[in-house]
């Protein structure tokens, strides 16, 4: 599919300049998002907290994981780990074994960093500006955004995936024909919050995108902007186009089909559950990947290497035995 790019940006006596949206048309998205959202909003737990280690907590944990198992796992978190304090000093050992189930293990040790960062550095009281939140370990545009507006009640925009996909789709269109730069859409965002109102205005667009303008089966049958949206009716038949022509994720020569993630993620989920958290290599290769082989030990090895660059496992060895166990 050939992709159109478009230029966001202008060249004024030699400065940028920002392209500024029509009126109008913000005007017809907010008040069409918060006629929505006044119907649909979503009553999630960390939305009843202004804490911000809470609040980071539900973030990080969103990060690449659906609501609804984040949900469970975020109350059964804070409870075990209640404040800072609890996270920064609690063994790496106990912080993964918390994370069961939510995937993505190596945000755990970060959200244990950037809560030892804020005592250490900030004295436990958590930034107010980005770019103090943005050098705190695994908070990135999105996460500090998001607690500058749900913390702090600042206009910020919290630019996550849903936001992104929203703003490219109403106002420029499918980001499958005409993708716009990160830039361009967080210009554009900006423009769209309602003075004094950043909290609910992030938190009605996370919805939005979350069960109506949503990734891969958007529904647009039902979503208000309909009319107005520059990526109707394209965006089904793009998104037809799209998984139709995808390369598959790198995966190892061992298991061409599956992808490395998975048994990183199985690597961890065994040694958590296995006695002292600890398994030899050989029993731990052969459950995390049922016809290994010796031709798959080199594989196998630098997968293990990896997790332990990550700060997630040692590995070790006794009586001629090598051994992995987690961090």
């Amino acid at each position: 599919m050939a992709i159109k790019k478009t230029s966001q940006t202008h060249q004024i006596a030699g400065e940028a300049h920002k392209p500024r949206l029509r009126p109008y048309r913000v005007t017809l998205f907010q008040k069409r998002i918060f006629q929505w959202y006044a119907v649909e909003r979503r009553d999630l737990p960390w939305r009843r907290t202004r804490d911000p280690y809470r609040i980071l907590v539900s973030e990080i944990m969103l990060q690449q994981t659906p609501v609804a198992r984040v949900v469970d796992k975020y109350s059964q978190f804070t409870r075990k780990f209640s404040s800072l304090h609890a996270l920064a000093r609690a063994p790496r050992r106990q912080v993964l074994i918390a994370w069961s189930g939510l995937g993505y293990n190596r945000r755990a040790l970060q959200l244990q960093a950037a809560a030892t960062m804020v005592i250490k550095k900030h004295h436990g009281v958590f930034p107010r500006t980005r770019t103090e939140l943005l050098a705190l370990p695994g908070i990135g545009e999105a996460t500090a955004g998001s607690i500058l507006a749900f913390v702090y009640r600042q206009d910020a925009l919290a630019l996550d995936v849903n936001l992104k996909r929203i703003i490219q789709r109403f106002f420029y269109g499918s980001e499958y024909r005409q993708p716009q730069s990160i830039q361009a859409i967080r210009e554009a965002g900006e423009q769209t919050i309602p003075p004094g109102q950043g909290y609910d205005w992030n938190q009605a667009l996370m919805d939005f995108g979350a069960l109506v303008c949503r990734a891969r089966q958007p529904r647009c049958s039902i979503c208000p902007l309909k009319a107005r949206c520059q990526a109707r009716p394209q965006i089904k038949r793009d998104l037809f186009q799209y998984v139709r022509t995808r390369r598959p994720e790198p995966a190892p020569a061992s298991a061409p089909n599956v992808p490395n993630r998975i048994f990183r993620g199985r690597v961890i989920e065994q040694l958590r559950q296995a006695k002292k958290h600890q398994l030899p290599f050989g029993a731990l290769a052969r459950v995390v990947k049922k016809d290994y082989t010796q031709t798959d030990q080199g594989w196998f090895l630098r997968l293990l290497s990896g997790l332990e660059r990550d700060g997630l496992i040692t590995l070790g060895q006794k009586n001629n035995r090598r051994s992995a166990r987690l961090a």
